[in-house]
């Protein structure tokens, strides 16, 4: 009996500690990085974070930040669409992105969206004022915080970096200003910080 109980209390032990074969516990955060599709309800997000949704684009303030996402070193990819109804019969959504063909017949889209897969953070509005990160992670329906990002949490620690330079307040006060890259890296980092972003295609 005192051997079964000795055995017993040995494999908890294990199991608790990731049973020493990298195949338990905690090694979750060496998987394949987190998909976070633009969400289906995108003005209902669009209100949400306090911004106001458009039936056009209005480009009086125009402006474009970059945003990386890396999961252990790996891209996570920040959807095409984001802010966009997509759904509405003026948009174009297909395997080059997302847009208007012309202005829809009510609101649908925000002043702050995505367009493509290429992490461009498009701020297009009559207000000039910049938009925050918060606010973008609203709209993608993507829970940030200094510690958390995404629900269930990612595992691992959250870095924050803002043109290259490592960020320790809050991200989601984040001005989203023009030709600002962030990067927030979760879990171990990529080889190389981004200290700037690819614009070439906004």
């Amino acid at each position: 009996m005192a051997l079964r109980i000795a055995a017993t209390c040995c494999l908890l032990l294990l199991a608790g500690c990731g049973g020493g074969d990298g195949d338990g516990g905690g090694n979750e955060a060496k998987g394949s990085p987190p998909t976070w599709p633009a969400p289906p309800n995108p003005m209902e997000l669009t209100r949400a974070a306090g911004l106001t949704p458009e039936r056009a684009e209005f480009l009086q303030y125009h402006v474009h930040a970059h945003l990386d996402v890396f999961f252990n070193g790996q891209p996570v990819t920040v959807p095409p669409g984001i802010g966009i109804d997509t759904n509405n019969p003026a948009a174009i959504s297909d395997e080059q992105g997302a847009g208007l063909k012309h202005p829809c017949d009510e609101p649908c889209i925000s002043p702050l969206h995505t367009h493509a897969a290429d992490g461009i953070l498009h701020t297009e509005t009559k207000t000039p004022q910049p938009n925050t990160l918060g606010q973008f992670f609203i709209e993608w329906d993507v829970p940030l915080s200094r510690d958390c990002v995404g629900d269930p949490c990612v595992p691992g620690p959250v870095a924050v970096y803002v043109d290259g330079q490592p960020f320790t307040g809050d991200p989601n006060t984040i001005e989203l200003t023009d030709l600002k890259e962030i990067a927030i890296v979760l879990g171990t980092p990529p080889a190389t910080i981004p200290s700037t972003g690819d614009f070439s295609s906004a």
